[in-house]
């Protein structure tokens, strides 16, 4: 989210219905931007564990069990804006803005339901290169097809 509190990007890997995900965001969105930068990143709330951390204008959020180690979702957190800076080169907001299937891409390949896939960012940089592409070879394919 971002530091005026609009969700950039949104993954959920429980089942909620959209009027019960509007209510969580509208819930946890003030508890995290509200908190002064000294305190810790976790919060308790609810049922769950929130665990967040701001880059730049954004905050990265999960919501957690609470038994969950809060050390290693900051970590994950961590790995996905590293694996971000690689793609976009020092990720900003609007590049999730207008670039947000790619970064849904990127957290697909990081994590499934919930939990590290791929640790390795070099891995993930490949992967999402071959996906590249990909796009391009069916891109020109399409232009191709076109004909005079």
């Amino acid at each position: 989210m971002s530091r005026q509190g609009k969700v950039r990007l949104a993954k959920w890997y429980s089942t909620y219905s959209q009027k019960e995900r509007a209510r969580v965001v509208k819930e946890t969105t003030p508890l995290v931007l509200s908190r002064p930068l000294k305190l810790c990143n976790f919060v308790d709330w609810k049922n769950l564990k929130l665990v967040y951390k701001r880059y730049a204008s954004l905050y990265f959020v999960c919501g957690v069990d609470p038994s969950d180690n809060e050390l290693l979702v900051l970590e994950t957190i961590h790995h996905f804006v590293e694996v971000l800076d690689m793609y976009f080169g020092n990720v900003c907001e609007l590049d999730l803005i207008f670039n947000f299937h790619k970064a849904y891409y990127i957290l697909d390949e990081l994590l499934i339901a919930g939990e590290l896939q791929e640790p390795s960012k070099r891995a993930i940089s490949r992967v999402i290169e071959a996906q590249d592409q990909l796009v391009e070879q069916a891109k020109d394919g399409a232009d191709g097809d076109a004909g005079p």
